[in-house]
């Protein structure tokens, strides 16, 4: 056998180990399954290889055809031996790369939650969904961002189906990777398109973090309010402001290529700072409270929705600025200038 192998080498040109190759089906005898590969030789699947799908063979008879994979050229013996479990893995890959070319979408089954995210089963292949690629209805909100809450959140997923689209699939760094919020992309854009900046519309409040708050507007899309646009005032913390369940008014103020919807609550009310030019002249005095303290000066409630500045440079030093004001406490203050087009107003301490 070795010699007719050598023979045929400088006729054609040989398989490379990893090919796949197809042949049909000699015999099976003791463990071993014989395959005509034609002009290359003779293909064997047998011990581990043969172990691992004897499931697939046992109705398998001569002349089946079948595909299987090279693993090692030419063994002692003159065969060529091959996998049939690594050549229907490799099918499997190829499949799922067509799948995330084409972007077509795929159910899975969760079978596992951890702190990241889901793992997903697709077929025979294991895949892992990160937290942040979840739908939007599906993305755990949790008060605080407590990991433990978030992770009994995900672990209600276990056992369900999702749809989802395949972001990335490596076999070589055996990395599949799922997107359900990507599988909503064109549902989504069809549901964007209902919408457009400056609109006003009604949702409920989902989730509450340190950065805003998210409402759900439509059955398929959900927006951020950033802290910054929840109130005319400085707010510290979201919760004061809004909660999980409450019914709100909002402004879209920005919609992104990517489909993320920014809106607003303050865009609703008066504007303060409309006033703020004949409500506060030069060199007037105005009570306020200091409202925050950092290392370039102290902000300043002046009004219902209007922040001054006092700056670190009216004060002899940093450490003198905190002596002399306490967050929380109301002040006299002298009114320096007043941008109100810039929403700035500069103040000092009142003599």
């Amino acid at each position: 056998m070795k010699e007719a192998l050598t023979t045929h080498k400088s006729l054609f040109q040989l398989p490379k180990v990893g090919e796949l190759v197809e042949g049909t089906i000699l015999g099976k005898e003791s463990g071993v399954l014989y395959i005509d590969l034609g002009i290359i030789g003779t293909g064997v699947i047998y011990g581990r290889e043969y172990f691992a799908v004897q499931d697939q063979l046992k109705d398998l008879k001569p002349g089946d055809k079948l595909s299987a994979k090279l693993i090692e050229l030419e063994n002692e013996d003159g065969y060529r031996e091959l996998s049939l479990k690594e050549a229907g893995e490799e099918k499997t890959w190829h499949r799922l790369r067509e799948l995330r070319d084409s972007k077509e979408p795929l159910k899975v089954k969760i079978t596992e939650a951890n702190r990241g995210g889901l793992m997903a089963q697709a077929g025979d292949m294991m895949g892992f969904i990160p937290v942040s690629q979840l739908a939007p209805a599906h993305y755990p909100r949790v008060e605080g961002g407590n990991k433990e809450m978030i992770l009994e959140e995900l672990r209600k997923f276990v056992g369900e189906e999702l749809t989802v689209r395949i972001l990335d699939a490596e076999p070589q760094e055996n990395k599949l990777i799922f997107s359900e919020r990507a599988a909503e992309t064109d549902k989504i854009q069809d549901a964007l398109g209902k919408y457009s900046v400056g609109d006003e519309v009604e949702g409920e409040i989902t989730g509450v973090v340190e950065f805003g708050a998210f409402i759900k507007f439509d059955p398929l899309l959900e927006g951020l309010i950033h802290i910054s646009e929840l109130d005319w005032n400085l707010v510290k913390d979201p919760r004061d402001v809004v909660s999980v369940g409450q019914s709100v008014k909002a402004k879209i103020v920005d919609i992104s290529g990517d489909g993320r919807v920014s809106l607003s609550l303050k865009a609703l009310q008066n504007d303060p700072w409309n006033n703020a030019q004949d409500m506060f002249k030069e060199g007037a005095r105005v009570e306020g409270e200091v409202t925050k303290i950092n290392s370039y000066g102290a902000l300043v409630k002046v009004s219902d929705g209007i922040q001054g500045l006092v700056h670190v440079s009216e004060f002899a030093s940093e450490d003198e600025m905190k002596e002399q004001l306490v967050e929380g406490t109301t002040y006299a203050f002298e009114v320096i200038s007043v941008e109100a087009s810039e929403r700035k107003i500069a103040l000092r301490l009142a003599k």
